[in-house]
């Protein structure tokens, strides 16, 4: 199907019509949707900068796990990272759940040509970046510029892992998609593509294409990734390192009445119990990152509201593929007959997550529900294990972090429970907690056995599921799997406006992941974030931490 008009939808996001039924538990919540490192006293979170003292200054605090990595999101795809950059960085398009489909953000408007090559944007105009430079088609084209063409002075020493993922490599790969871009007129942007790419319109509303002012870009005193400059409703002005990072209301943002908030802080509260405690005493506005045995808790605290979602996640246990004994499909299948997904979820889910058969969740279009989970069964382990060389079983590491995801509540414990499951097979297994940055960089590396992770997608399209995890290469493909069949019909399903043909695809990719077992899917989490009940105006997004805080007001 061709898009025509910015009313259409592109294809796949059907899927969040299910899935954000009934999305929030709260019935009282609204369903609405930087220069330099300046430091001032309300950075800092005290009692003094909290909104009961803030004397008509509308201060929101919001308590989470841990820190972003870096807000220059070409470089990096880590929720923490999200969270803060989507309010400072704004992309061409957007993901509404209001709508369920894409809606126009810094284009106004766009058309594709018949053959699905060429997509041309008509930009808002009057817009400006926070350092007061003008947002155009010029800047658009350098921004893809910068990430695409690997001999741009500006292009990342270590590529942009996302842009290489979706867009088939850069300039000058034999699998690049965009052939060219050309600004028409000031106000209008033209994409030349290679082939047709059915998620092209999804692809651009994921945050990572937020679009930056060329001229932070080009300020050599600048480190854009500690001071992003983009065209949002909130200005970066401070960032304590593993403490706050400051928000500022952007008094120039294009969107009449927004923000409404004059700053916005995000405290980290590493500990679930002290996060939760802080919403309570009033420390905090609004926290993520709940623990699913904590939501009863919430509900009954008439101060308090939660949102919820299902969201668009698997939480899994990995293999390094590359490395002994892990590189043997049957010490993998040994280990993914052992695991009892449900015993996990209704420890450390509070039994709200549902168990994962698949990588993808089962809304996603190509889902495939033909394909029946293993039962857990410890003499087929065993035998499974004896067949592969290991009789007596082996010893090993589970790497995990002390960071609390919607995928995995509590990494740790998660961890402990599958030492205890491992041992019934004889598989001695240490832990290795790292904190979340760290823990990145090490899954990065492939510096690990077996691990604890996941995914949030970005959209309802499964390629930004399966492409990102287990094609080749790819740098979020923490396990080093390697199979080009599973490889080409990725790129297959990539190109394919064939729904149905598309479809079959991306199930035939689920029956090889199956039997290739280079992870194992555990659950399928809902996402929830609690707030005081003063809080208005969020709206919950299933893509987790990708929210707008521009419409959010306090009373």
């Amino acid at each position: 199907m061709r898009k025509k008009t910015i009313v259409q939808t592109f294809i796949g996001l059907f899927a969040f019509a299910i899935i954000l039924s009934g999305c929030s538990s709260n019935t009282n919540s609204n369903s609405n949707g930087s220069k330099g490192a300046e430091s001032s006293p309300s950075a800092s979170v005290d009692a003094a900068s909290s909104p009961s003292a803030s004397k008509g200054n509308k201060i929101l605090i919001f308590g989470r796990n841990s820190d972003s990595v870096g807000l220059d999101l070409a470089t990096t795809t880590d929720g923490e990272s999200y969270r803060v950059a989507v309010n400072v960085l704004e992309t061409l398009v957007v993901y509404d759940p209001t709508t369920k489909g894409v809606s126009p953000k810094l284009a106004e408007s766009w058309t594709v040509s018949d053959d699905g090559l060429t997509y041309t944007f008509k930009l808002r105009q009057g817009i400006k970046f926070q350092d007061g430079t003008d947002f155009n088609a010029e800047a658009v084209a350098f921004n893809f510029e910068r990430w695409m063409d690997k001999s741009n002075p500006l292009h990342n020493k270590d590529g942009f892992p996302y842009y290489e993922s979706i867009f088939g490599g850069y300039k000058g790969d034999a699998q690049h998609a965009i052939a060219g871009i050309t600004v028409a007129d000031p106000y209008t942007v033209q994409f030349k593509l290679t082939k047709p790419i059915s998620s092209f319109l999804s692809n651009l509303a994921i945050p990572n294409f937020g679009i930056a002012s060329p001229e932070a870009l080009k300020d050599t005193s600048r480190d854009f990734n500690k001071s992003p400059v983009g065209t949002g409703p909130f200005l970066l002005t401070d960032w304590k390192a593993n403490d706050t990072i400051t928000l500022a209301n952007n008094p120039n943002y294009w969107q009449q009445g927004q923000p409404k908030l004059d700053k916005l802080i995000f405290k980290v509260i590493p500990d679930q119990n002290a996060r939760l405690t802080a919403l309570q005493t009033g420390e905090v506005d609004m926290i993520d990152g709940v623990n699913p045995e904590d939501v009863r808790t919430i509900l009954q605290n008439g101060d308090l509201q939660l949102f919820d979602t299902p969201s668009l996640n698997v939480g899994y246990l990995g293999f390094n593929t590359a490395k002994a004994p892990f590189d043997n499909v049957k010490v993998r299948e040994a280990i993914a007959g052992i695991v009892d997904k449900q015993a996990l979820i209704d420890a450390f889910w509070a039994g709200t997550a549902t168990p994962a058969v698949n990588a993808i969740p089962p809304v996603f279009m190509g889902y495939n529900g033909d394909i029946k989970d293993r039962t857990v069964d410890l003499d087929k382990s065993k035998q499974l294990l004896s067949e592969a060389g290991y009789p007596n079983g082996f010893k090993t590491t589970i790497w995990t972090t002390s960071a609390s995801r919607i995928y995995m509540p509590n990494g740790e414990k998660v961890a402990q429970a599958l030492q205890e499951q491992l041992k019934k097979i004889n598989i001695d297994a240490q832990i290795q907690t790292l904190e979340w940055a760290t823990y990145i960089d090490k899954l990065i590396s492939h510096d690990t056995d077996l691990f604890l992770s996941g995914w949030i997608s970005d959209t309802a399209d499964p390629d930004n599921f399966l492409a990102p995890l287990f094609s080749v290469d790819n740098t979020y493909n923490f396990s080093g799997y390697k199979n080009e069949e599973v490889n080409k019909l990725l790129q297959q399903g990539q190109v394919e406006t064939d729904s149905a043909k598309r479809e079959q695809e991306y199930r035939d990719i689920q029956e090889l992941l199956f039997q290739d077992a280079p992870v194992v899917p555990i659950a399928h989490a809902k996402y929830f974030v609690a707030a005081a009940k003063g809080v208005s105006g969020f709206v919950i997004s299933p893509t987790g931490a990708n929210e707008s805080f521009a419409d959010v007001d306090m009373n």
